[in-house]
């Protein structure tokens, strides 16, 4: 009883400290997200205004789809404070429980799928302005009197947005590594698709400019319609798959070799890791030597989460034991 008490403890002690590096993980990408969204609302005014003035349809598509942006990073944001916040009650009106026992684990677990749910959000986001944005482009091809060749100076609004865009990207993209957290990893390729739109809105402007040809800006919108919607379609489906509990097949395979290498193991009857957030969890079905006593089952099932934990970083093995 004694060596299951200090066992629980030292569960504990461990799930805290995991917890406590994911949630200055997740505080971190608050930090680089705000910065997101004061750059993405700073190049969406100065577009649309000279999207305005200029009489831009491509410049006013690239600043729609740097207004995806902050929409995008403020659902992160949402996404993120909900996952961070461990002093909030649960559905069911219940404190998260200091004791691990108690499901406080599971709970804070859970509270992690808010992130990957935000981002899901993004995705559509996403997808609905790309579309706004495609329509647009083809309603001014159908309508030549709406055609206009932009003015000098929306060339220089896209050059801005372009610059801007690049740093935000290398940013986001070296935090996202860095943290290995979601919610970066899919702002860094929105706003690299933002660098990518901002670079082709600038060329379509100038060739407009350079051959004085009107619908070139109508064509050039589409484009950029076309990248939002394919970003969109990634993170929505990355997104997706992760609140489906999909997880690499090779990733899985990789775990189950490394369970069947222990000697007490005859075989692995089941895997299934899910993805928390950023964190993962695993549940497993081990077969063993029908004889074996129960203690050392349990001792062999701490053995294995305390592998899965070192070797892979799985914060939580679930393992089942069966007779072979």
């Amino acid at each position: 009883m004694q060596e299951k008490q200090q066992h629980l403890e030292k569960e504990t002690k461990e799930w805290h400290k995991i917890q406590h590096q994911e949630l200055n993980k997740l505080r971190s990408a608050q930090h680089h997200l705000l910065f997101n969204v004061g750059a993405y609302l700073a190049i969406s005014v100065i577009e649309f205004y000279l999207a305005e003035v200029g009489h831009s349809q491509t410049l006013r598509a690239d600043a729609l789809n740097n207004l995806a942006g902050i929409i995008s990073a403020v659902l992160l944001l949402v996404g993120i404070f909900i996952a961070r916040d461990i002093d909030d009650d649960d559905l069911m009106g219940q404190p998260l429980p200091e004791d691990i026992q108690k499901n406080g684990q599971r709970l804070q677990l859970t509270r992690f799928h808010y992130e990957t749910v935000f981002t899901l959000i993004t995705g559509i986001v996403m997808i609905a302005i790309s579309l706004n944005v495609i329509y647009g482009g083809f309603k001014s091809l159908m309508h030549p009197e709406l055609q206009e060749v932009p003015q000098p100076i929306t060339l220089l609004g896209a050059g801005v947005a372009m610059v801007i865009m690049i740093i935000v990207w290398w940013m986001n993209r070296l935090a996202g590594l860095k943290l290995q957290n979601a919610a970066l990893t899919a702002a860094s390729q929105d706003s690299l698709s933002d660098a990518l739109t901002s670079l082709g809105t600038m060329v379509a402007i100038g060739g407009a400019l350079l051959f004085k040809v009107s619908w070139l800006d109508g064509v050039a919108s589409i484009i950029v319609g076309i990248f939002i919607l394919v970003a969109g379609i990634k993170i929505f489906k990355e997104s997706s798959l992760n609140l489906a509990d999909y997880f690499d097949p090779k990733a899985e395979t990789q775990f189950r070799k490394a369970i069947e290498n222990n000697p007490q193991v005859k075989k692995v009857e089941d895997i299934n890791a899910h993805y928390s957030g950023n964190m993962v969890t695993m549940d497993v079905i081990i077969a063993v030597d029908a004889h074996m006593e129960v203690k050392d089952s349990y001792r062999l099932g701490e053995e294995i989460e305390a592998q899965m934990r070192h070797q892979f970083g799985i914060v939580d093995t679930d393992v089942m034991v069966v007779p072979a």
